[in-house]
């Protein structure tokens, strides 16, 4: 199952950067033998800064037709790393292809676009900054691989 990280905004070089990739890769590697990945990741900007609806249009033109739609919001729902493991692995085993985690800009995601998500996940009631979410996300990603395939990463 292919991992989408679509994102408003450009992560530039840097720690943030660093720490994406180096989680994104270590996914890829543990992953693949257990059906998941490789993380392909979007950036989208509103150019024209017109605001969240803009950015809505493309954050869904960046999603692949019958992923499952995944925002990562303050209203979605908080969850354990094994839950979060369960529920990537419960679409794997229904045969979804893709998965789209879809990170909104300063202003969040759009209701209309919220309102078409298969689930929402939170990272708990403070708000962060996207860059720091895609950090969280990739490792979480990780985290979930390891839990899946039995590693030892995970200690809980």
């Amino acid at each position: 199952m292919r991992v989408h990280l679509i994102a408003v905004g450009r992560l530039r070089a840097g720690p943030e950067r660093d720490l994406v990739d180096d989680y994104v890769l270590r996914f890829d590697r543990t992953g693949r033998p257990l059906g998941l990945g490789p993380v392909l990741q979007h950036e989208v900007e509103d150019k024209k800064n017109l605001g969240m609806g803009a950015e809505a249009e493309l954050l869904a033109r960046a999603v692949p037709s019958g992923a499952v739609l995944v925002t990562l919001d303050e209203r979605g729902k908080v969850m354990t790393s094994p839950e979060f493991a369960g529920m990537l692995a419960k679409w794997r085993d229904g045969g979804r292809q893709d998965v789209a985690f879809v990170i909104g800009g300063a202003d969040g995601i759009d209701p209309g676009l919220r309102a078409r998500a298969e689930a929402s996940v939170s990272f708990g009631a403070m708000v962060w900054p996207h860059m720091l979410v895609r950090v969280m996300l990739a490792e979480q990603l990780y985290r979930a691989a390891t839990i899946l395939g039995g590693g030892p990463y995970h200690r809980a």
